[in-house]
């Protein structure tokens, strides 16, 4: 059996007359990439406030390695969406302040501190103030002020933004070593490529409720009865049979509807597309989010 690290049962949040989470329930394991996704308005940053405790629910409860939120607070790390460091101090004192506010020695505090500006790739600016890094390099430490006191379960809510290419790719990275080492991630992002990439498990929420919650895997195969992957360079304009197409990098992915995976190529070859693969594929997540939330199916 899996360690749950986080749990949430039937959680509500209402404001007056309006409910923003309803009935809530999931779990975080240790060792895994938890996605929590939903458009926007559909309850995810009330859902991470009542978890850091920042707000309290109306009904249901959190427990943070099986003890209240208030209790557990010293074991969770926690990148907020808005930045909170504070901009006049030099970066090595912010991490080490930061650290010693959840309880970490001084001397500890400074050793992780290094190894942590090392591993975000910002030892150059040790000295320098807050205000003074771009907006990539806060959002990177930032992300090392969420580690620096060891936490066992970290919340992570939009951790990519404002980074360029290469460091999204040094975040995720380093983000699947922490899974590695057994720390339980519960994420929220808004660029489904990158969920896809990282995370085990997702819940997807809409209106406070939840409309998908499992591996992601097993989700992609239940909603990818007809799709197709194409690699091609030319614009395949409408096509009968296909209800939507998702290009990423060179690949086009087509949902079908009314046609076959056999007739679409018959119909490519017709039209002198040239292919360079084709194949039976699962849908992209962007193409599952878009079609629960916007009606495309039952579940809401």
């Amino acid at each position: 059996m899996p360690t749950t690290m986080l749990e949430v049962n039937n959680l509500v949040k209402r404001y007056g007359d309006f409910t923003a989470v309803d009935h809530l329930s999931f779990e975080v394991h240790a060792g895994e990439i938890f996605g929590l996704l939903g458009p926007n308005g559909a309850g995810k940053s009330t859902t991470i406030r009542m978890i850091m405790d920042i707000i309290k629910p109306d009904e249901g409860t959190v427990s943070v390695l099986g003890r209240t939120p208030d209790q557990a607070r010293e074991h969770v790390g926690y990148l907020p969406e808005e930045r909170g460091l504070y901009r006049d101090l030099k970066v090595l004192d912010v991490l080490i302040y930061l650290a010693e506010l959840k309880g970490t020695p001084r001397d500890v505090a400074r050793q992780r501190a290094m190894e942590w500006l090392e591993r975000v790739e910002l030892t150059d600016w040790v000295g320098s103030k807050v205000k003074d890094l771009s907006r990539g390099m806060q959002q990177k430490l930032q992300f090392a002020a969420t580690l620096i006191h060891d936490p066992d379960l970290l919340i992570f809510d939009e951790p990519f933004q404002g980074l360029d290419p290469v460091n999204v790719g040094l975040l995720k990275s380093l983000i699947r070593d922490l899974a590695a080492e057994g720390k339980a991630i519960a994420l929220s992002a808004h660029e489904m490529s990158l969920v896809e990439a990282l995370c085990d498990r997702i819940l997807l929420i809409n209106r406070g409720q939840a409309v998908l919650y499992g591996e992601l895997d097993a989700i992609r195969r239940e909603y990818s009865p007809d799709a197709v992957r194409v690699r091609t360079t030319a614009d395949l304009g409408q096509i009968p049979g296909v209800v939507s197409m998702h290009r990423d990098n060179g690949q086009v992915t087509l949902m079908l509807d009314g046609t076959t995976p056999q007739q679409l190529l018959r119909t490519l070859v017709e039209r002198d597309v040239p292919v360079e693969a084709f194949e039976v594929a699962l849908a992209p997540l962007e193409e599952i989010f878009v079609r629960v939330v916007k009606g495309g199916s039952d579940e809401l």
